[in-house]
């Protein structure tokens, strides 16, 4: 196991940004703050489901769920006020669904009148180790282009929620409104950073939506970081059916453009086979000209083997990082 940073060699830990959403993102994150203070998550904007949709709908704010989820995953007190931040309310007229940590974070934002100032003072709050930036203050709606059989052509179906559930294989996704402006701090993170890491998570609905945002994408493609997309451990129902590694960096390419990540981390299947039925894992194959390296470990969760382990994701980003460190050194 990679031996944690200590305080002494802190400053010299890399600056690594984190771009996703969902369990992907707070599973990297738990992990990754054991080796770097030098953390900034860039979330995405364009979760309308549950909690975070209903409140976006009556309010209009942003959607809090995943930074919630992120500020929970980097609080240095992952004890009280972390589980009253996660507390979701069971019943209760209006209450019912929701969690405190929304609620609260939705309360900081009109109060303070700025839904990354909200954010920010909620870090302060839990003493997180890093900061969350969201990747756009737009309003963006992700918009899907489903393969359909019959009748033949193409089915649009709008709203990050919708997707998943519309059974058909995507397409392509975009959003609306096409050009989203980039949060500029989170531009300044990207650029800025040692190493971009993207994933895991749903490959459409949280990765995508992050780097579709043009000014994301320009500067990950500018940046001088080490990038690293990390694969699912299992495929997604409604997402990333049958797919295996090469095809989901191929989504990615088509969307992104073929470079933007050179490095692909994959479970290599060994631990967990047997546990997840054969069809939902992950396969690590790919093309041999496929332009991009894939790095091979032991990643899956035990416990829960459909997803990824905190420490042995953070664990093999590190190892990868400090290999590839003496091309790209860290910039002070």
């Amino acid at each position: 196991m990679v031996t944690s940073r200590t305080a002494d060699n802190e400053s010299r830990a890399p600056r690594v940004v984190a771009v996703g959403g969902g369990t992907g993102l707070s599973t990297l994150l738990r992990g990754i703050k054991a080796h770097t203070p030098h953390i900034t998550a860039i979330v995405t904007v364009a979760d309308d489901g549950g909690s975070s949709g209903r409140l976006r709908r009556e309010l209009g704010v942003l959607p809090p769920g995943d930074f919630r989820n992120c500020i929970a995953a980097l609080a240095d007190d992952e004890a009280l006020m972390t589980q009253l931040f996660q507390y979701r309310f069971g019943q209760g007229t209006g209450l019912d669904g929701h969690s405190f940590g929304n609620l609260f974070i939705t309360a900081l934002a009109a109060v303070t009148g700025s839904f990354e100032r909200a954010v920010a003072e909620a870090c302060r709050v839990l003493a997180i180790r890093g900061r969350i930036l969201p990747s756009t203050l737009d309003n963006v709606t992700l918009v899907a282009d489903l393969r359909r059989a019959a009748p033949s052509g193409l089915l649009r179906v709008q709203g990050e929620s919708s997707i998943p559930k519309a059974g058909q294989p995507i397409d392509r996704v975009f959003l609306r409104p096409e050009n989203a402006r980039a949060y500029p701090e989170a531009v300044r993170a990207i650029l800025n950073a040692d190493l971009v890491v993207a994933g895991p998570g749903s490959l459409f609905t949280s990765i995508l939506p992050n780097l579709l945002v043009e000014g994301i994408r320009q500067a990950v493609a500018a940046s001088r970081a080490l990038k690293l997309y990390v694969c699912n451990v299992a495929t997604q129902p409604g997402e990333t059916d049958g797919f295996d590694v090469g095809e989901h960096v191929s989504v990615l390419q088509r969307h992104l453009g073929r470079d933007i990540f050179t490095h692909v981390l994959a479970d290599d299947g060994s631990a967990c086979h047997g546990q997840v039925p054969a069809l939902e894992l992950v396969a690590p194959t790919y093309p041999a000209d496929a332009g991009y390296r894939v790095v091979e470990a032991d990643l899956c969760d035990r416990a829960v083997p459909w997803r990824h382990d905190a420490a042995r994701l953070a664990d093999e980003i590190m190892r990868f990082y400090d290999s590839q460190r003496t091309q790209v050194p860290v910039r002070r």
